[in-house]
């Protein structure tokens, strides 16, 4: 007996997170008439969708020792209610992996999509989103829709160029219908979490990968040449094939959380040199170090001497939050832009109000009379 209907005889069922709503978790069962062993429940179970999918509440002892229902999640659902359709989460199973934006579990790859123009592919926010998507350990897929749009030639020399960076794109035309079966096959039978900036098409992808979701699909605005916010939340869709897609809340620059010694591991092309060789110090940040033997001239390098500044920039704002006598403080500048300034001495620098001068002159002449 296998362990869902194992559960099922004790009234318990398996099941995957597909949504949070507010307090309440839409969640998809791992059951079939076959599995249903406790009786009145194969007949209730018609009521259900297919497959079946029930609205659950997280019971109290989860609430009390904080333990957070994610999309994604494995979950025991106790005794389901299948004319009402609802149930309540009693357990969450160990995760596999763990995504903090989105907040998704279990995923097992990130389908990184981008378009090759309308809007153009800009290769720094492109490296940006790789970096994130690397430093989550899960497998990525980078995907370049619109190829209907460019020449083979062009198209040849973008793959080139990321090919050097370490990736070997999938070009798609969502609207022509291009390598979309290919596609499918990279996505059958795993959680895959969809992202990238705003415009390139996610939501019309999605729709035709699983065309019973309809999302609503915004333009590409012509003033800033960048795609408008569609999507609201995290949601899990089932693919036809079998596994789940994950829709995710459009965001045009990703945030690069990792410290600066860990930021070099998430370009390919560097972890490959230093597979084959050492640099002379075990610190180095692979920027100014003598004998370092990631400086170069591969095309990212300039990438990564960026991002390492927003890292160590992070990683001192970090700290300033953690010692609140710090000296330093940030300031914003022009174009989103930031720097670390001294703090000055509020008392000492801080003009004294006329109210005061004049208290203390009286004071002074009140002393001189005595």
């Amino acid at each position: 007996m296998t362990t869902v209907e194992t559960m099922s005889t004790h009234g318990q069922l398996l099941g995957t997170v597909l949504a949070v709503q507010a307090n309440f978790y839409r969640v998809q069962l791992d059951v079939d008439e076959k599995s249903l062993r406790v009786q009145g429940d194969k007949e209730n179970f018609a009521l259900l969708p297919h497959p079946p999918m029930v609205l659950c509440t997280r019971r109290t002892r989860l609430k009390k020792i904080g333990q957070q229902v994610m999309v994604g999640d494995r979950v025991v659902v106790d005794e389901p209610d299948w004319a009402g359709g609802r149930g309540a989460i009693s357990h969450v199973l160990p995760r596999r992996s763990l995504l903090d934006r989105p907040a998704i579990a279990n995923v097992d790859q990130i389908l990184l999509a981008f378009a090759v123009t309308d809007p153009p592919l800009e290769p720094y926010q492109l490296s940006r989103f790789l970096v994130k998507a690397e430093s989550t350990d899960v497998d990525v897929l980078l995907c370049l829709n619109k190829s209907d749009l460019i020449t083979p030639q062009v198209q040849e020399e973008i793959s080139d160029r990321l090919l050097g960076w370490g990736y070997k794109p999938l070009f798609i035309s969502v609207q022509n219908g291009i390598n979309i079966a290919e596609l499918t096959n990279h996505l059958n039978n795993k959680i895959t979490v969809i992202a990238g900036p705003s415009g390139v098409g996610k939501s019309s992808l999605i729709n035709v990968l699983i065309p019973t979701v309809n999302l609503r699909v915004g333009e590409v605005s012509g003033k800033l040449a960048r795609g408008r916010h569609t999507t609201r939340h995290t949601e899990l869709f089932e693919l036809p094939g079998g596994g789940l897609l994950a829709d995710t809340p459009g965001f045009n620059q990703p945030d690069l959380d990792c410290s600066p010694e860990e930021l070099i591991y998430y370009f390919p092309e560097a972890r490959e040199r230093l597979a084959e060789a050492s640099c002379r110090f075990s610190d180095c940040l692979h920027r100014d170090e003598p004998d370092c033997v990631v400086q170069g001239d591969w095309e990212r390098y300039e990438h990564y001497l960026e991002f390492l500044d927003q890292a160590i920039a992070r990683q001192t704002q970090l700290h300033q939050q953690a010692d609140p006598e710090s000296t330093m403080k940030i300031k914003s500048k022009g174009k989103g832009k930031q720097q670390y300034e001294p703090k000055l001495e509020s008392k000492k620098y801080r003009r004294v109000s006329r109210k005061t001068q004049l208290q203390e002159l009286e004071q002074l002449y009140k002393e001189s009379e005595d």
